[in-house]
């Protein structure tokens, strides 16, 4: 059997969404400690996050550091970063950060595509939606079957 997927045709993690963050540790501990990510690997150059990979439970992960903006031309604005992270414990999930008093930017609701979903806004002002959709499923032979 093929180690890289499962029956269900599931996808691994190829592609790492990264950001930055005027202050990383402060965000890294939001991530982990308020909306659930696993804090994976974290290497610092003195007071600045060099590198940091947090994974989510269900699957994939983003990587994240300290904003420079002398590191051009990968110099990231703190702030505009948006990403759809897939959960199936999705009410659980809007209930515990509503509850912290996260800012909720879109109430959970269910779509018209099958997804029920929020999503909220991060101290950094990054946008995170959270829902059940976990998109279309790979067509016939274009998943990496390579043993």
């Amino acid at each position: 059997m093929n180690t890289n997927t499962t029956a269900t045709q599931q996808r691994v993690p190829g592609v790492w969404p990264t950001l930055q963050a005027h202050d990383a540790p402060g965000l890294i501990d939001f991530l982990v400690d308020t909306v659930g990510f696993l804090r994976t690997a974290v290497y610092e150059d003195g007071d600045r996050v060099a590198h940091a990979q947090l994974d989510w439970p269900e699957g994939g992960g983003i990587m994240l550091g300290s904003y420079n903006p002398d590191s051009k031309p990968w110099s990231l604005q703190p702030g505009t970063f948006g990403a759809y992270v897939v959960t199936d414990r999705v009410d659980d999930l809007y209930e515990r950060l509503s509850g912290a008093g996260v800012k909720i930017i879109r109430a959970i609701e269910d779509q018209p595509y099958g997804s029920r979903e929020f999503a909220i806004a991060d101290p950094e002002g990054n946008k995170w939606s959270f829902g059940t959709y976990r998109g279309e499923p790979s067509p016939a032979g274009t998943v990496d079957d390579r043993t």
